[in-house]
């Protein structure tokens, strides 16, 4: 299998993306979308319990300067 990089312009994106998504032997999609709004919510949503997480002690996190050492 091989793969394509197309770089076009903003305008020109969703054109060309419903236009490949018709072709019958194109495989796979990737994109660089943004985000829906749902994704973000669900993001928003999952970070909160994660944090009703840690500080009910349910989970353990890093600390910010270990984080940062890691980097």
């Amino acid at each position: 299998m091989r793969q394509v990089t197309i770089y076009t312009t903003d305008k020109e994106y969703n054109n060309f993306v419903k236009l490949v998504k018709n072709l019958h032997y194109v495989k796979k999609i990737e994109t660089d979308d943004e985000p829906t709004k749902e994704e973000i919510i669900s993001n928003i949503k999952s970070g909160f319990e994660e944090m009703k997480l840690f500080k009910e002690g349910k989970l353990q996190t890093t600390s910010a300067i270990d984080f940062l050492n890691e980097l």
